[in-house]
């Protein structure tokens, strides 16, 4: 999507801003593997150097989620807050997460893909419901509200275990 290319051949030495808001068909673009469905607000910060290009990165918004114990969809809230640099090189290429390096002719920035991998670095691998936030100690493990003393699901489950 050239809507999040940011062409830096031209830019002056200064911090340019870039506003941005986006929803589903954002992540069709990129790839529903992670969200299908979301509405964010992005503000993009490049301070643009003589040798690379510090972004800073804001994210505000939801996607929705489908919770894993009840299959229900909800919304989940996000606030993104991440910096990269871009260092001028012989190469492009990843130095770490933070840090990618990109050539001296590098015309653009594509800056879809790196919002993209941000939000999908949020997702949490449990999705639960908001309704189930009381059912998780503080150790992160879920408990459940049923008691096993009370629950007749033992008491068949026992009386297999005596045959």
């Amino acid at each position: 999507m050239d809507l999040y290319r940011v062409h830096i051949q031209g830019l002056s030495n200064t911090i340019h801003h870039f506003h941005y808001q986006f929803g589903d068909e954002f992540f069709r673009h990129y790839g529903t593997a992670l969200v299908e469905k979301g509405s964010f607000r992005a503000d993009i910060a490049l301070d643009k150097h003589d040798t690379f290009i510090e972004a800073s990165f804001r994210l505000s918004g939801t996607v929705s989620l489908i919770c894993d114990r009840s299959l229900d969809e909800f919304d989940y809230p996000m606030e993104i807050n991440r910096k990269i640099i871009f260092k001028y090189g012989d190469a492009d290429r990843e130095i770490d997460e933070e840090v990618q390096m990109i050539t001296w002719g590098t015309e653009s920035l594509e800056l879809g893909q790196f919002m993209y991998e941000f939000i999908g670095l949020e997702v949490p691998l449990k999705k639960l419901h908001p309704r189930y936030d009381d059912d998780t100690g503080p150790d992160g493990i879920i408990y459940s509200t049923r008691d096993p003393e009370t629950d007749s699901t033992w008491d068949i489950l026992k009386g297999l275990k005596d045959n």
